[in-house]
């Protein structure tokens, strides 16, 4: 468990601290003694004990107001669906708003800013730079990847400016998270919740980098305690192909994998098709958006061994973060499975 410091000046606030990682680090940062404000829509629970500011990091405003007096920043308030009926939502919420908590950042004397990124920016170990370089060497790559990684990439690049410009910046670049308690359904976990509700007939094998989102929390706050201004930090665990993650799935609860694979090529078609149609038709989020096809096709492997040794990241065997993750959706109705025919198999870690 990361070490709590003094809240000898102000608090920590967590824009976004209602979704799937922000609830796990409020949690955290609570339980660690910390003071902690969140900013979140209207409509988003957040956990109690923490003081809720509420609105969108897109009101100037309102950020103004939540940045005032905070010791630190975790800024993970992000559009996180990879489709959106409207694209410039993308901009305006990942970029436009991440300038706006960076400027404000600048003017309250903050401690440190903690800005979540995202792996899917970044192109792997396919690349001398390894994890560590950005798709910003090629227009054409970000291009093709979509609004939401092009929004994430120049906010990434902001706070790295921030960072140039005096501001104390460390980036975070989760990659994907498994765990309990995802009450929005990310794509991670709608992936997983279709599996086990044997709605996918067929999967395009791709290769995954899945960490235990309870590890990602503590990340955060090891970043902002440990981590140096201007560097990224890669939160990640197990690569592993997806047919490999079904299996395991199918190992813990028996739910028969899936008979058929395609080819990239076909998933790609699919997508462009699909995203067609909900872009001109449907107005409704495609199942297979074209951005998460296009990113399951680079094939990419992923290394946190830097946050591992600078900032002490631990890693949970994923394993156990899926039998957690698939009891919670259990028990909050998200899927239907015999659950106590495996629970007493597996020790249960959520009370990390």
């Amino acid at each position: 468990m990361a070490e709590s410091m003094p809240a000898s000046r102000g608090c920590s606030l967590v824009t976004g601290g209602g979704g799937f990682i922000g609830t796990h680090l409020v949690r955290l940062l609570l339980e660690q003694g910390e003071r902690v404000r969140v900013l979140e829509l209207d409509d988003v629970p957040v956990l109690d004990g923490a003081e809720v500011i509420r609105g969108s990091v897109a009101d100037e405003a309102v950020v103004h107001r939540a940045v005032k007096g905070v010791r630190r920043i975790y800024h993970l308030a992000a559009h996180t669906d990879l489709w959106a009926p409207d694209k410039r939502i993308f901009r305006q919420i990942n970029y436009e708003s991440t300038r706006t908590v960076l400027h404000e950042a600048m003017y309250a004397d903050v401690e440190v800013v903690v800005h979540t990124s995202t792996e899917a920016i970044l192109t792997g170990r396919g690349d001398p730079d390894q994890s560590d370089r950005t798709l910003s060497s090629s227009s054409r790559k970000r291009k093709t990847l979509g609004p939401y990684c092009q929004a994430k990439l120049m906010a990434e690049q902001a706070a790295l400016e921030a960072s140039r410009n005096g501001l104390s910046v460390v980036v975070v670049s989760p990659t994907l998270p498994v765990g309990p308690g995802d009450r929005h359904i990310t794509p991670p976990t709608r992936m997983i919740v279709d599996f086990l509700n044997r709605k996918i007939p067929a999967y395009l094998d791709c290769r995954l980098n899945l960490v235990d989102v309870r590890d990602v929390a503590e990340g955060h706050i090891l970043a902002a305690q440990r981590g140096r201004s201007g560097e990224r930090y890669l939160l990640g665990h197990e690569n592993m192909m997806l047919s490999r993650l079904l299996l395991m799935l199918k190992e813990i609860t028996g739910v028969v994998m899936p008979e058929h694979k395609i080819p990239y090529w076909l998933a790609l078609m699919v997508g462009v098709l699909q995203e067609f149609v909900a872009d001109h038709v449907t107005h409704k989020a495609p199942m297979a958006p074209l951005t998460g096809v296009r990113l399951a096709g680079r094939g990419n492997d992923f290394d946190s061994e830097k946050a591992v040794r600078e900032l002490g990241f631990r890693q949970t065997p994923i394993r156990q973060a899926l039998i957690d993750e698939i009891i919670w959706l259990v028990e909050t109705g998200h899927v239907n499975l015999p659950v106590h025919s495996f629970r007493k198999h597996f020790g249960s870690t959520e009370k990390k």
